[in-house]
């Protein structure tokens, strides 16, 4: 069996230094100021890497980011964040390479636990050789780790994966002393044949989703503008949220401009809906919680928005009014039948926000309803914070959206559904749904999925998405406990 050995950072990563990895560990498993403390250690780490002792800048970096957190916060990091930004450093002329062996290892500076997930999952790895935490008995990382994380303890766990025979390859730095135990060793940067047709090449899995508060990986001129942009965030976050609820809707597109945001509408919307006759359904796709909102402030009238999980935070903070679903199919289709005879109304079929270019499955209920289907392609650019979460505080998603220095969002009106593309037409309520979501995606540029809220939720909180709600009280406090540290 043909088998390679391949180094992670600096190989199958372009990236060599690991630093911005564990950033994200710090600020996503801990908080900002574990966050703010290994940037001030960079220096040293830096300086160690510099004169030969990386081994202890690493072990420094390791005991920063990890002591004290609790080992399941670490996975959960592992599992949800770390593999978006491994993926976008990924060399692929190195993956090429990787992927075209039976019997492929992995090696990694990093804890075993921040890489297995993404290496097996994403690279298809067979087995992942990196250092293992020490654990205390209630399930937190000291910080340190077991043995020695210097090269040569590398090779021999890799000698033990191959008794009986050598690797047949190995991919890494001149450096890495596991090179010696392959058959054919191969340095950065690879070359592959062009003449092989990139259809025919097996790619890394997509990361479909993904969750972490930060857009950027944090390296460390990156993280020492999010921190000195923070503090003003926090503020600019503030005046956004107080305007956009004082202010009446035919004046907020004047002011957004004024504070930085934009919106940018393509295609022409409808006109209200006129007495007498039921509303339309805006179906749109769900990018952050603010569709809805963003969508009124365009249409320059407060249309009311089909929620499930929202916050009893964002819903008293919300400039619009919001109809709370049950999951139960048959109340929530009366309510929704009753608020569009009242007027226009928006819904999201997805369920929920997806970061990445897919599309969720859509949600037939909709096209069960009504026959005036106006689809909304919608979409959004930030630069510093992502505006969804599925592990943090759901009431902080508008708050991390202001935050952002200039939020933009992309408004794409479609024409009405024709009644022939309806139910009324003796199409069933799924081809609906699946001809709204085709064209939608087609609009985006985006693909197609059949993966649900369900799935979500699997992958990044370990639960099926099920929400349990919290008093205003309890929000508050944690809205308050998460922002803390910038007011001491």
């Amino acid at each position: 069996m043909d088998s390679v050995v391949s180094e992670l950072e600096g190989t199958l990563l372009k990236d060599r230094d690991p630093f911005s990895y564990f950033m994200l560990v710090a600020f996503e498993a801990s908080g900002f100021l574990r966050f703010a403390l290994l940037l001030i250690l960079w220096p040293v780490i830096w300086l160690l890497d510099m004169s030969g002792m990386g081994e202890y800048g690493l072990k420094l970096m390791v005991f920063a980011a990890t002591a004290g957190v609790s080992v399941s916060e670490i996975e959960s990091v592992a599992r949800a964040v770390l593999p978006k930004f491994y993926m976008d450093d990924i060399d692929m002329e190195a993956w090429k390479v990787f992927s075209s062996y039976d019997k492929r290892v992995v090696v990694t500076k990093m804890p075993r636990i921040m890489a297995e997930r993404f290496a097996k999952e994403y690279l298809r790895a067979d087995e992942v050789i990196g250092s293992e935490l020490v654990i205390s008995r209630f399930g937190f990382a000291t910080g340190f780790v077991k043995g020695n994380i210097i090269d040569s303890c590398i090779s021999i766990r890799v000698a033990k994966l191959f008794v009986d025979e050598k690797p047949g390859l190995g991919l890494g730095r001149i450096a890495s002393s596991f090179l010696s135990l392959c058959k054919e060793q191969i340095q950065p940067p690879f070359m592959t044949d062009q003449n092989q047709q990139d259809h025919q090449l097996v790619r890394p899995l997509p990361v479909i989703f993904h969750d972490g508060r930060l857009v950027k990986r944090p390296t460390p001129p990156m993280a020492l503008l999010i921190i000195l942009w923070m503090p003003i965030g926090i503020v600019l976050a503030a005046v956004r949220i107080l305007v956009g609820i004082m202010l009446p809707m035919w004046a907020k597109p004047y002011l957004s401009k004024m504070l930085g945001g934009k919106v940018i509408v393509k295609g022409k919307p409808p006109p209200p809906a006129s007495s007498g006759n039921s509303g339309v359904l805006f179906v749109c796709t769900h990018r952050t919680l603010m569709d809805p909102v963003v969508l009124s402030t365009v249409l320059r009238r407060k249309i009311p928005a089909v929620t499930y999980s929202l916050s009893r935070l964002s819903e008293i903070l919300s400039p619009i009014p919001t109809v709370r679903l049950t999951r139960i199919r048959d109340v929530d289709a009366e309510q929704i039948q009753r608020e569009l005879a009242k007027g226009d109304l928006v819904v999201c079929p997805e369920g929920t926000t997806c970061r990445e270019p897919f599309l969720l499955r859509f949600s037939a209920l909709f096209a069960e309803l009504t026959d005036q289907i106006v689809p909304v392609a919608m979409n959004y650019r930030v630069g510093f914070f992502h505006a969804t979460t599925a592990r943090g505080c759901k009431a902080l998603d508008p708050v991390f959206f202001f935050m952002n220095p200039r939020p933009v969002y992309e408004v794409t009106f479609l024409s009405q559904l024709p009644v022939e593309a309806t139910c009324s037409s003796g199409k069933s309520p799924h081809d609906v749904a699946n001809y709204v979501q085709r064209i939608l995606a087609a609009t985006l540029g985006f693909e197609c999925t059949n993966f649900t809220r369900r799935d979500k939720y699997r992958v990044l909180a370990g639960n099926d998405g099920t929400v349990s709600y919290t008093s205003f009280a309890d929000q508050l406090k944690k809205v308050v406990s998460t922002f803390k540290p910038f007011f001491h």
